[in-house]
């Protein structure tokens, strides 16, 4: 089965603490999220490890281990609105040098039960706008910088 981003939303939470474990769906039960509206982009997250090689002179061969993983950067695109709570809260969070939590919620949810979803902390390494030609609409363009693993809910069937 295959289903478009569109319908999805992105919210902004409080700030979190990174940790050296894995982040799981408690670790976010308390936060209390506010909409990033006027979405155009989501970018995208995900794991990817660092390579680590070592040339093997008598095996004319390269070899590769997986180093350190990294979630990279959501690049996310959005409508610019001096109103909207969302954008304000992520032109707050660049000021500062804390990691926010962050949930994406999808629009897959079968008849009568949830969505799936995806959240992260992530430093908001940038806000900037782009006004770009006279038929443009201005943008709000922003760089989270992802400092956790990325936890995946499924979408869930009604009871």
């Amino acid at each position: 089965m295959i289903f478009s981003t569109a319908g999805a939303k992105l919210y902004i939470g409080g700030t979190q603490a990174m940790k050296s474990t894995d982040f799981v769906e408690g670790d976010f039960s308390t936060e209390t999220w506010t909409e990033i509206t006027g979405l155009e982009s989501l970018g995208s997250v995900g794991d990817t490890a660092n390579e680590i090689s070592q040339d093997i002179v008598g095996e004319g061969r390269t070899k590769r281990i997986k180093g350190t993983r990294n979630a990279g950067a959501m690049e996310i695109i959005a409508a610019i609105n001096y109103a909207d709570a969302g954008q304000q809260a992520l032109l707050a969070a660049e000021k500062t040098p804390q990691d926010y939590a962050f949930r994406v919620v999808f629009n897959d949810a079968p008849a009568g039960g949830t969505p799936s979803e995806r959240m992260f902390i992530a430093k908001v390494g940038s806000v900037s706008e782009a006004y770009d030609t006279a038929n443009s609409v201005m943008k709000l363009n922003s760089s989270l910088w992802v400092n956790s693993n990325v936890v995946r809910v499924n979408a869930a069937a009604g009871v």
